[in-house]
């Protein structure tokens, strides 16, 4: 199964997964691009038990889309009980920042773990990065979820799902996936959902590529980026910020910088 993390109560940028693309909550185009993916599983929106984000559940039953409601900041337990819930045997988590994702990157996490799931706990494109700031995938059994969910005390770990898993490469059998282009762009291209900044070239690449190529991906939107640095520019004060960026000192196998 897939989960996509999602909620109202974004502190830099409230109700950020509403805001329109082409007319429908960027959350639900994000769902969308995902259930492309042909290994995605049942695609669920995972958001808060808080009552602000009852319009979450709200849209989620408009749009015909699956959605858990759970803990508001344990994140690690939310994906773990809607796990539960939907009887998964391994997990993808998607945050919901990432409304241009791309179908192929995550069939192509996807498959890696497919057919070394016997050999592997944990694949993802994120350690170290290299695609576009905005295509995160990433896949853990649901034997190393529940050891985490168990385990992880820390409130970064808690708090973001698979720090426990990732940071323990002694423990448990981690893979990464790279660009296939041998490019990267991870810092130097950013398409995720964190500050208006991010939405306004969202929406512009969105409305760009929508209506002649729908299926539109990781290869359009960097052509038509490297020849329009004005929408470059749109976002890019924030480019590289990233929530571990504050625990470098706490992560022993984070690579960067």
């Amino acid at each position: 199964m897939t989960v996509i993390q999602t909620r109202t109560g974004s502190t830099r940028f409230p109700g950020k997964v509403l805001r329109p693309l082409g007319g429908t909550p960027a959350f639900v185009r994000m769902v969308e691009r995902v259930k492309r993916a042909w290994h995605a599983g049942t695609v669920v929106v995972a958001t808060t038990d808080l009552p602000k984000d009852d319009i979450i559940e709200y849209l989620c039953m408009l749009s015909d889309i699956s959605c858990y409601r759970g803990h508001p900041t344990d994140l690690l337990d939310r994906h773990y009980r809607a796990a539960l819930s939907f009887r998964a045997d391994a997990v993808v988590k998607i945050p919901s920042d990432c409304p241009l994702i791309d179908h192929r990157v995550i069939d192509r996490v996807l498959e890696e773990y497919l057919t070394h799931s016997e050999e592997v706990d944990y694949v993802s494109n994120l350690h170290p990065a290299t695609y576009p700031d905005g295509n995160d995938v990433e896949v853990v059994s649901m034997e190393a979820l529940t050891a985490a969910w168990l385990e992880a005390k820390r409130d970064f770990e808690r708090e973001h799902t698979t720090p426990f898993i990732w940071d323990r490469p002694e423990r448990f059998r981690v893979r990464n996936i790279a660009w296939e282009t041998g490019r990267d762009c991870s810092l130097t291209h950013r398409w995720t959902l964190d500050y208006p900044e991010d939405y306004e070239l969202i929406k512009a690449v969105y409305g760009e590529l929508s209506t002649t190529t729908p299926d539109f991906g990781v290869d359009e939107i960097t052509r038509l980026l490297d020849g329009r640095p004005d929408l470059r520019k749109l976002n890019e004060r924030y480019v590289g910020v990233a929530w571990y960026n504050h625990h470098r000192h706490e992560l022993k196998t984070l690579n960067v910088g």
